[in-house]
């Protein structure tokens, strides 16, 4: 069974709430980055994985829109209202269709609480809360992250490359992750000729 056999109705019931912000690409390349990343880590629970990386942006598509781009990027976005405020909603939404579907207390928990604090707890609260901040992190060092992120910050695809090699991969928990987003982001140079472009 595939994972997106497995939790097809999550899919189903999040679909709705992926469209802001891009999630509806975001959140699925994501999913990928997270399904990389468990190959190389077998003791943690990978339903806690995936449903967190599936869920965790939902909560965007209950603030302002307009918000989203004023207020949740820029110099000040880990501290503003509108990035907190879509983690809390996200909480909310994540144990709604993990309750009604049917999970146990236990992890329909475990998710929220990753959900809940998945952009501005800088720790982990557990090891599946820090693959959930790596594969949220890592589809950035794609080409179609950099060609979705560059726009969200102002910046060049070349200028926001080297944000990525300069602040986001130090932020990664996994070796795995950081292997994962070398890997990436040099296929990004290359294809996107970045060396010629910067």
């Amino acid at each position: 069974m595939t994972t997106e056999t497995e939790f097809a109705p999550v899919w189903r019931a999040a679909r709705p709430y992926m469209r802001a912000r891009k999630n509806d690409v975001h959140i699925p390349l994501s999913y990928a980055c997270a399904e990389g990343l468990l190959a190389h880590h077998l003791e943690v629970d990978r339903t806690v994985v995936l449903l967190g990386v599936l869920l965790h942006d939902l909560g965007w598509a209950a603030v302002d829109q307009e918000a989203i781009y004023k207020e949740g990027f820029g110099p000040n976005m880990w501290e503003s209202d509108v990035r907190r405020q879509h983690e809390l909603e996200g909480a909310r939404i994540a144990r709604e269709i993990l309750g009604e579907i049917g999970y146990p207390p236990e992890t329909v928990d475990h998710v929220a609480r990753i959900v809940e604090g998945h952009d501005t707890r800088q720790e982990a609260i557990s090891p599946e809360d820090e693959l959930v901040k790596d594969a949220d992190k890592l589809w950035r060092f794609t080409v179609t992250g950099v060609s979705v992120a560059c726009d969200w910050f102002g910046m060049t695809p070349a200028e926001y490359a080297a944000r990525l090699e300069r602040e986001i991969e130090g932020q990664l928990f996994s070796p795995a992750a950081v292997a994962q987003a070398r890997a990436a982001l040099a296929e990004t140079r290359r294809q996107l000729k970045l060396e010629v472009l910067a």
